[in-house]
């Protein structure tokens, strides 16, 4: 099967999705129509967190914190009944729980009828990710509203000295995320985040298919990535869950809110063997990865 083929049999090649989220940053200023915009996903997504708000756990240290807003439709004023917000961050000691069935600091939630959502847990804290990177102190959130683009984003909070030298939270994009923590009369905080949803085509499911399950690169036979759906994402497997990737046309899909100047890309293509052929290649910062091959047995 050709690549032309392979285009026009899934319907790929009609899909065109924004990477940044419900704005763009052209290089100069934002434009689109409401605030919004993703970040990345990081590796310690794991789905199935419990229902409900009130992460705070009985003996454990942090700064009690209430994270509220509403989720709005992509009109960026109509609340959006009943989506579905999920809240993940790490403890006070910048650990997450990655394998617990009591899902510590996970939590789902649903807006109500204003669009409303809330999590009472603690302030996350800084921590360091290795090779000399300390991340800021950050919330992780996704939302699911049906008839739009499931948004994944990250919170962070204003004199966080971190910030300045992490790519993620330094981006222009993240400017607006970059949230301002009111402090209560009882020594608790709360800080306001609200959410505008972006319509989006979804790439069909038939397409997907064709490119989930296991690859094996062509440089190293133990080497393997393994993709797989959901919510009608393509995702990687990773040791906790995975990382969705977005599609953004012409067999491409891109790691979502990526700071300017880095990427992470999965480019497929159907061979005439009908072998599916995976091109990897990432940036980050200083750090560029050369492009890999992995294949895909039909």
């Amino acid at each position: 099967m050709k690549r032309r083929d392979f285009l026009n049999s899934t319907a790929l090649a009609a899909v065109a999705v924004s990477t940044t989220g419900f704005i763009r940053f052209n290089g100069h200023n934002f434009t689109g129509d409401c605030e919004t915009t993703t970040d990345i996903l990081g590796p310690f997504y794991r789905p199935g967190s419990p229902v409900r708000n009130t992460l705070l756990i009985k003996g454990e240290g942090g700064v009690p914190i209430e994270l509220y807003g509403i989720i709005k439709h992509n009109d960026c004023s109509s609340p959006y009944k009943n989506a579905k917000v999920e809240l993940w961050h790490c403890n006070n000691d910048g650990v997450y729980d990655n394998t617990t069935d009591e899902f510590r600091y996970r939590g789902t939630t649903h807006t109500d009828d204003k669009g409303l959502y809330s999590f009472n847990t603690i302030l996350p804290v800084p921590y360091d990710a290795g090779g000399g990177l300390v991340r800021p102190a950050h919330f992780h959130m996704m939302i699911t509203a049906e008839g739009y683009q499931p948004l994944v984003t990250q919170l962070y909070f204003t004199g966080d000295k971190n910030i300045m030298n992490d790519a993620a939270a330094a981006s222009p994009t993240a400017e607006r995320r970059i949230l301002k923590v009111e402090n209560l009369n009882n020594g608790s905080k709360k800080v306001n985040y609200d959410v505008s949803m972006a319509s989006s085509l979804a790439v069909e499911a038939v397409a997907l298919k064709k490119l989930t399950g296991s690859y094996t690169s062509t440089k190293d036979p133990k080497g393997k990535k393994e993709f797989f759906i959901k919510d009608n994402q393509l995702w990687l497997k990773n040791e906790v869950f995975g990382e969705m990737y977005e599609y953004v046309g012409h067999n491409k899909f891109e790691y979502p809110g990526m700071p300017p100047g880095s990427y992470s890309f999965l480019q497929f293509e159907i061979l005439a063997t009908g072998t599916v052929q995976l091109t990897m290649a990432e940036a980050y910062g200083t750090y560029k990865s050369p492009a890999a091959i992995f294949l895909n047995e039909p």
